[in-house]
């Protein structure tokens, strides 16, 4: 999977070089591709942005810059995503789809953001993680790199994806580990009796309760 992210802070995406994300890059299962919008500014103080017509607050991105960006990094089969307030909403049916794509372009905006012409002519679609709005498309993009990346084949270990919340429509039963007992609590009994099919069973119980309990719209 091939992510070309256009943006103007490259430098904010150092985080993904760590952890899961970063080791997915040294064993080239997954590849990011930075690439700053303000290098194809033809200003010579490489200003990527104007006033807006019809006035307004803030500055919008000049489309031609945006356009030629683009076009250094497109591909045939390339789906190029907006990071948008308007767009839909990331759920894990969206990032599952996506992961089944060979090169995804994420687009971030900035400012006031980008000139609506240039958005029509490239944009497949535009997607949100939530009802906020947030000072730039890069935090978005983020996210959808790492969730996406998750299940890219090899990424993670296949059990790792099955069991997880809203894999299944429900929320991930409790985790516990050593010490068998901190500050008086004492780790679930069925969980030590090594008999698999009551352990499922009681998984699949409190997933559905903890689903229940915290995301009940979820079971509707």
């Amino acid at each position: 999977m091939k992510f070309d992210v256009l943006t103007l802070f490259p430098e904010m995406f150092d985080c993904l070089k760590q952890s899961v994300i970063g080791r997915a890059q040294e064993k080239e299962q997954i590849e990011i591709n930075l690439v700053n919008i303000r290098d194809f500014s033809k200003d010579k103080h490489k200003k990527v942005d104007d006033t807006p017509y019809g006035g307004g607050a803030g500055m919008v991105i000049r489309s031609d810059v945006v356009y030629d960006t683009y076009q250094s990094v497109k591909t045939e089969n390339a789906k190029v995503i907006y990071l948008s307030p308007q767009g839909k909403t990331l759920d894990q049916r969206k990032v599952e789809d996506l992961a089944k794509q060979n090169h995804l372009i994420l687009l971030c905006g900035h400012y006031e953001g980008i000139d609506q012409r240039v958005l029509d002519k490239i944009v497949d679609e535009e997607i949100s993680i939530g009802d906020y709005v947030l000072t730039g498309g890069e935090l978005p993009a983020m996210v959808l790199i790492d969730s996406v990346s998750r299940y890219i084949k090899g990424v993670l270990k296949e059990d790792s994806i099955k069991e997880e919340s809203f894999s299944n429509g429900l929320l991930e039963y409790p985790q516990y580990t050593r010490p068998e007992i901190f500050e008086g609590e004492k780790v679930p009994e069925i969980l030590l009796s090594g008999h698999h099919e009551k352990i499922d069973k009681w998984r699949k119980q409190k997933s559905f309760e903890i689903t229940k309990q915290k995301r009940p719209d979820l079971l509707r």
